[in-house]
């Protein structure tokens, strides 16, 4: 068994995350992981558990945020949820 390193459970279906730096994180659900491993958005601070948008380095939970913190670079930002193909 393999012990969740956010909560300390010991849990036979405990899972590993391995990231791209080589980090290997053990978790025991996907509510710690979360907790431990998902970005903050810059402008509200919510994690971010989906796709969200990166600018200038900068991680933001939709568009709104991006803009309403990086100006023109920001501006350019459209989240493509609601985007319908032409």
């Amino acid at each position: 068994m393999a012990t969740c390193e956010v909560c300390g459970n010991d849990y036979w279906m405990a899972f590993e995350v391995r990231t791209v730096s080589g980090d290997v994180h053990t978790f025991d659900c996907f509510e710690c992981a979360v907790h431990k491993m998902a970005p903050i958005c810059e402008h509200c601070q919510i994690k971010i558990v989906g796709h969200g948008v990166e600018v200038s380095g900068r991680f933001f939970c939709c568009a709104h945020c991006a803009r309403a913190e990086e100006g023109d670079q920001g501006a350019q930002i459209r989240d493509a949820v609601g985007a319908r193909p032409t």
